[in-house]
């Protein structure tokens, strides 16, 4: 009887542990993000986004990239094109981990992973939310085991 109450708290404790997804994975499951995720893989930057820790992602939806200029999207996926591509998911990226309860009101300037260029958002918070260089962030904290992950509603584009 002892033996079978052991096995019986072990198996409860288990299947009440919630396995903790990284960025990748939570993304997948939220079925929204599969322009951003075949975007981060033809980039070569889902195994970091996968493996990093401290990460924040403003994820575009689905519905951000499909209102880009016709073509842009799939243009951007050309292996040719692999260099922009890269350039403008990092801008997307800051190396620490942000919740939105760290956000002061008003505006701050924040890194990016970007390695040239524009290389910081702007990230304001008023009393209509926060937004990240104008896209408006529709879902905060969504946490994962490497980062957290901030929906926005457009895709933000480096100025250069």
């Amino acid at each position: 009887m002892r033996k079978f109450a052991l096995v019986a708290a072990t198996a409860t404790m288990l299947a009440t542990s919630a396995y903790a997804a990284n960025i990748v994975e939570t993304a997948q499951g939220a079925g929204t993000f599969n322009t951003l995720l075949a975007a981060a893989q033809a980039a070569g930057l889902a195994d970091a986004l996968s493996s990093q820790d401290n990460l924040t992602v403003f994820a575009p939806t689905d519905e951000a990239f499909a209102a880009l200029p016709a073509g842009t999207v799939d243009n951007l996926l050309k292996p040719e094109n692999k260099a922009q591509l890269v350039a403008i998911l990092s801008y997307h990226v800051v190396p620490q981990k942000i919740m939105s309860g760290q956000i002061a009101s008003g505006s701050t300037d924040v890194a990016t992973l970007k390695a040239d260029g524009d290389t910081t958002i702007t990230v304001e918070k008023g009393s209509g939310g926060v937004t990240v260089d104008g896209a408006r962030v529709i879902s905060a904290d969504i946490e994962a085991s490497n980062g957290v992950i901030h929906v926005i509603d457009k895709v933000i584009l480096p100025s250069n």
